[in-house]
């Protein structure tokens, strides 16, 4: 089933703390373990006729080799650490990997107002679907903070049925609970610093989209909003049918649907992640009995640095891995 990573982890000495163990491991360990993955990119047509991007591996010879596809988080794409370290694994195992894009991340502007969102698992499933439907081997799934949110909110939606679909599935670092993930990344040194970050690439797409479609939302408003909580209210929520914020955070969260995962499935969350607070983790009686909960004391916000100077962040994607390998 894959040791329990919980168990055997634990972050650098020189790396202490959660905001040391995210920032290093994003900025500089190293991804790899030898030369970058080649990706070919593909361009589909999305069912409201807009696009998606993927960028995908191709396994050495097996074309009935596992396809691992990994869903990023808030502003990720495949060139994020975490996705290149997950190719990175995929291709040592002889695995192909799949890197589609939320709406906007790819490098390029969509055409519809739609962007993306936490809770998307309508997106997840025509992708996953179609992934399924092009491939001959078998389908792993992880989802990076965001997107394995919207990946345990569609493994609960479907519950038996994403049997069909994929072998099994992680989320890694995902706020579960959005609530409380919102709350604790717009204050103290999460608003400084993490806050300032996502607003620095989310508002300028946002009023790129307001000139493609004049009155989505208010430029004013926008310009002012200085969270993540304004900015869903301004933009996310009402753009995908919810009333407010707190609406979206509410109906958008896997965490009350855990219960329903019938799909062997991960759920990787360090206790020590500056953006989640511990409390609002799931626990075991929250979980069905096809999910895992895997929560080490350290590892940041998708960090899980490890080895020596200037370390690397391998070790939490061979883990992932070696779970959902255990479960083809």
């Amino acid at each position: 089933m894959g040791e329990d990573f919980s168990l055997h982890y634990a972050a650098p000495w020189w790396l202490p703390g959660g905001n040391l163990q995210t920032i290093w491991a994003a900025l500089f360990a190293r991804r790899l373990s030898g030369l970058p993955p080649v990706f070919r990119r593909e361009r589909w047509t999305a069912p409201d006729n807009d696009f998606v991007d993927v960028d995908m591996t191709t396994p050495a010879g097996d074309a009935a080799a596992p396809l691992l596809v990994v869903f990023h988080g808030l502003e990720g794409s495949s060139q994020s650490h975490y996705a290149q370290a997950f190719a990175d694994v995929a291709r040592a195992r002889g695995w192909g990997c799949a890197l589609p894009h939320f709406r906007g991340c790819s490098g390029e502007l969509n055409h519809a107002p739609r962007a993306y969102h936490s809770g998307d698992f309508e997106e997840i499933d025509w992708i996953l679907r179609r992934l399924k439907a092009q491939h001959d081997g078998p389908l792993l799934a992880v989802g990076v903070s965001l997107g394995g949110n919207a990946l345990m909110r569609w493994a609960g939606e479907m519950g038996a049925s994403a049997a069909a679909v994929v072998s099994a599935v992680a989320s890694v670092c995902s706020p579960l609970d959005l609530a409380a993930g919102g709350w604790a990344i717009g204050r103290g040194f999460n608003r400084l610093v993490y806050t300032r970050m996502f607003l620095k690439t989310m508002v300028p797409k946002a009023l790129q989209k307001l000139d493609q479609h004049p009155g989505l939302f208010s430029r004013e408003r926008m310009l002012a909003a200085r969270d993540l909580y304004e900015f869903d209210n301004i933009f996310t929520a009402p753009l995908h049918g919810f009333r407010d914020t707190d609406d979206y955070w509410a109906r958008a969260s896997a965490k009350p649907h855990l219960r329903s995962i019938a799909v062997p499935a991960l759920a990787l969350n360090a206790r020590n992640d500056p953006f989640i607070p511990v409390s609002s983790l799931p626990v075991a009686h929250e979980a069905s009995a096809s999910l895992t909960l895997w929560q080490p004391a350290q590892g940041g916000h998708v960090g899980f640095p490890a080895g020596s100077f200037p370390a690397n962040v391998q070790v939490m994607p061979q883990a992932v891995a070696a779970f959902l390998a255990a479960h083809l």
